[in-house]
Parts: structure tokens; sequence; C-alpha cells
């Protein structure tokens, strides 16, 4: 070294080494487990080999990526954000393997797919069987999940789709109609409001309603049209439940009313009454985040989605009115 010189760090000069789409997974992984040891395991690598490979990324991008005093240990300032683009950049990489995996196979491939619980038992049966018949080759792996979950997951590449109800009003989500359900009365028998052949809104506006727990968005679309959130009137009772045949079976003993989807219903039903013009109703769409480039996949379960509903749910012209609820 020359007389007067400065030593300095080698993270001030980054090398010129170009990074990998694995050192980016090793940095994510870290993250996710917290532990080197972990992470290593996770990538299926050894830990001094992920640790050495993590320490010449942070030399390249002359920056340090965690604080390993932390436990568990933590991204830096600086690494949060080379952290979150490094997940935009595998995700990009992903995509680009799925598009080619497409224009050789079509539909082949593995999807997964969440829906909320007050479509999937109404919805699934209507298509599921027949979609798997058509395109053999594609497997869904389809989850329950509440609104909040499917969001989660799309964004963080958790889920490849979600059908749930919408407007999801979210610039990273790309959302696809798929059909407009009306809600409907559900009434106990001998119920005053069963002589008529519609009901107004405002006949509910004080009744005694079941609801879902929070969390689910038909609850926050049920109060949306009563405004009257209740165990059916009884002060005495907080009452928490994910399902709509629940409440329908709480209805029929005699105990308060519920509003229920159109697709859980039979039109021999004696329970349910429709609402005058314009009905309310809820939009099911189906979301993926964006760019998706594995269109056929898309476009198949969309219209094998489609084609399964009943005719009334499938026409463009019903006078209705979107219910929107709050997600959380």
């Amino acid at each position: 070294m020359m007389v007067g010189s400065t030593e300095v760090p080698s993270r001030a000069f980054p090398s010129q080494a170009p990074m990998t789409l694995q050192q980016l997974q090793y940095i994510v992984a870290v993250v996710e487990t917290g532990q080197f040891s972990r992470a290593a395991t996770a990538c299926h690598v050894t830990q001094p080999t992920l640790t050495t490979m993590v320490r010449k990324l942070e030399d390249e991008l002359g920056v340090t990526l965690f604080d390993r005093r932390s436990t568990p240990i933590r991204p830096t300032t600086d690494g949060e954000a080379l952290l979150a683009q490094a997940r935009v950049v595998l995700r990009e990489a992903a995509q680009m393997k799925a598009l080619v995996k497409e224009l050789r196979t079509g539909t082949s491939g593995t999807y997964r797919i969440g829906i909320i619980p007050t479509l999937a038992p109404y919805l699934l049966p209507l298509f599921l069987a027949r979609f798997a018949d058509e395109h053999p080759h594609a497997k869904l792996v389809i989850d329950e999940q509440r609104t909040s979950r499917i969001l989660a997951g799309l964004r963080s590449g958790g889920l490849d789709i979600g059908i749930l109800a919408g407007p999801l009003n979210d610039e990273d989500l790309e959302t696809i109609a798929l059909f407009r359900e009306p809600f409907l009365a559900y009434l106990p028998a001998g119920h005053p409001l069963l002589k008529q052949r519609r009901i107004d809104r405002k006949d509910l506006r004080k009744a005694p309603l079941w609801v879902l727990s929070e969390g689910h968005c038909l609850r926050d679309q049920t109060l949306g049209i009563c405004q009257h959130p209740s165990s059916a009137g009884h002060e005495n009772i907080v009452y928490s439940t994910g399902s709509i045949e629940t409440l329908k079976r709480m209805v029929n003993s005699g105990s308060g009313l519920t509003l229920v989807p159109e697709l859980s219903t039979t039109p021999e039903d004696r329970h349910v009454r429709r609402f005058v013009a314009p009905e309310p109703v809820r939009e099911v769409v189906l979301a993926v985040r964006k760019p998706f480039v594995r269109r056929k996949a898309i476009e198949a379960l969309t219209r094998s989605i489609r084609s399964a509903l009943p005719s009334r749910l499938r026409s463009t012209t019903l006078a209705t009115e979107v219910i929107e609820g709050i997600r959380p």
C-alpha cells in the first residue's frame, strides 16, 4: 500500500461479480425464517454455503442487509428496500418460467387457489369436477380463506388465484368479473314477509338478524343492507360463526332472520324472498397478481365457472345494486 493512502473497506467500492437468483432466494429465506441455519435448511444447502453467498451479495451491493445481532435476524433499513425488490425479481423470474411452461403445455401445472367460505360450498360443486375432467394436467390446490388472507396470499405469492367478492380496489391485482349474485332474505316459517312475493330493504331495517362473524365480507355486505347488527335481537348472546348453513338453522328454529347469497338456496326453498329492484348483490370476481402470464389457465377457469352457473346468474341484464363491504 502506498505511503499516505487510506485503506477503504471493500463495500465502498462494490465488486462487479453478478448477483444470482439463488442469492436473492437465500436472503428472502433468511427473512422468512429469521435464522441463517433455518434458511439453509429451507434452501437445501449448508449454512456455510448460504452465509458465504449472502456475504458476497452484501459486498457486491455495498450494503449490510441484515442486523445479525437481533434475534430473530432482521433486515436493516437498506435491507428492507432491497428485499422488497428481491421478491419482485424472484416473482418475475417465476412468471417467465410459468409462461414458458404454458407455451409448451397449455393449462398444465399447479395452481394455488383461495376461495371465501361463503362461496366455496355452493360454487365449487358446480364446476370443479368438470374442470378436472377437461383439464387433467392442471392441478388445483384449493383452500377456503377469508378475504384478508386471500389478498395477503396473492400479494406475497402464496396464492396464484383468488375467488372472492369484489370490488377489490388494489392496483397490484387484476380482477375478472365472474357474475353478480343477489342476496335473498331468509325468513322463519310463518313470518309475515313470506306473504309478499318480493320485499323492500326498509322492511328489514330493525329486524332481528343473525350475521356472520367479523372478517367475513358477507357480514359487511349484510350490515350494509340492513344496518342492524345483532344476534337476532338477543342482547345476552354474542355468537360468532362462519357458516351460512348454521345461520339458516338458527332461523329455522324460529329465531330471527338472515340474508343469504342466491347460490346457497334452491328454487323450492320456502324460506327465501327476493328484494324489489334493484336487488342487492355481490360481485364475484377472480383475482390474480399483476402481471399474471398464465392466461390460458385463467381463461379456462373463467369459462368453466361461468358455464356452470344457473341461467339467471349468467344474465347480464339483472337490475342490481352492488353492495360493497369493508374487507379487513
